[in-house]
């Protein structure tokens, strides 16, 4: 996927990290599946995804241990309202009663996956029907 198909905002936000741009191809690909008509908004320190309310983020913050991280990166976050129980999982904690802020690593193009799928898939049905957010 090529520089010109993302917005400016998006562009941006991979300044000085290009190399991790297939990696973003790749989780936006399958958001897209997920959520057609997702709204994506690119700031300076992540790019939310929103159905209803935001379901998913990447960014480059750095979870779990230094030594654990791929080179390239990209952080996946998913807003989940339950515990994801998987060896992917770099970190989560319950930000809310129900509501679980899930931090996923990436590493390949190919970690964007069925099981990722799934997971988006969760999140974006968890917004669609959340109250109060």
């Amino acid at each position: 996927m090529g520089m010109e198909s993302f917005s400016t905002a998006e562009a941006l936000f991979f300044q000085g990290h290009e190399e991790a741009l297939p990696l973003y191809g790749a989780v936006r690909a399958l958001v897209r599946e997920v959520c057609p008509r997702v709204r994506i908004e690119g700031k300076r320190t992540q790019i939310s995804f929103f159905a209803r309310y935001m379901f998913a983020a990447v960014s480059f913050a750095p979870v779990g241990r230094a030594m654990d991280r791929p080179n390239p990166f990209l952080t996946l976050t998913l807003c989940l309202p339950a515990r994801l129980e998987s060896p992917r999982v770099a970190a989560a904690v319950e930000a809310y009663p129900g509501r679980w802020t899930t931090h996923i690593l990436l590493g390949r193009p190919q970690d964007a996956d069925g099981e990722l799928k799934g997971w988006l898939e969760s999140a974006a049905a968890f917004a669609g029907r959340r109250r109060g957010a």
